[in-house]
């Protein structure tokens, strides 16, 4: 009987052990983005993010993006950055700076776990153009664009998500090529 319960016990890890390695891991930046680790676990690994999670250092966020959530992130790359005016970043990352530092990063994230599938749906159903409703409390709106999932801020600038379904534990990431900014 114990031979019987250690097989069963041992048939049930390996296939818990299978079903860890065939979620769906996404490269981003050079580093796999594991679906069992969150937001903040696989962002420090992507070279494409380093200076998001400085950000998000800076900000104070970090606890916040190893909580439960759910979110969804629209994770702007280095190049996205690297897009704004050159001090820009620089000024963000100020202490003094740190309510407007938090109101740009926390512009990029929805509660919930919103994946591309889904938000086709939400423009669809909208009629073309959704509105998110962001962390920090204004809206982000979403278009189909040629096959792209296109973000737009609330001046009408807009950013391309290129990576889409990263899958967290916590969430899941969707990369996008600039930085939207807060009225």
């Amino acid at each position: 009987m114990k031979r019987i319960f250690s097989l069963f016990v041992g048939a049930g890890l390996l296939f818990s052990a299978v079903n860890t390695f065939a979620q769906k891991t996404v490269e981003v930046g050079g580093a796999a983005m594991y679906p069992t680790k969150d937001i903040v676990d696989n962002a420090v690994n992507s070279k494409d993010h380093t200076t998001l999670v400085s950000l998000v250092k800076a900000a104070g966020l970090v606890s916040t993006l190893k909580g439960p959530g759910p979110f969804t992130v629209f994770a702007p790359t280095n190049e996205a950055f690297a897009k704004l005016p050159s001090d820009v970043v620089d000024d963000l990352m100020k202490p003094e700076n740190k309510a407007q530092l938090t109101k740009v990063l926390t512009y990029h994230v929805v509660p919930g776990r919103i994946g591309s599938k889904a938000l086709v749906r939400m423009i669809r159903r909208a009629g073309g153009k959704a509105t998110l409703k962001t962390v920090q409390g204004d809206n982000l709106y979403a278009s189909a664009e040629g096959g792209m999932i296109t973000l737009w801020d609330e001046s009408g600038n807009k950013s391309m998500i290129t990576i889409a379904d990263v899958e967290q534990s916590n969430g899941v990431i969707h990369v996008v090529d600039t930085v939207l900014m807060p009225k």
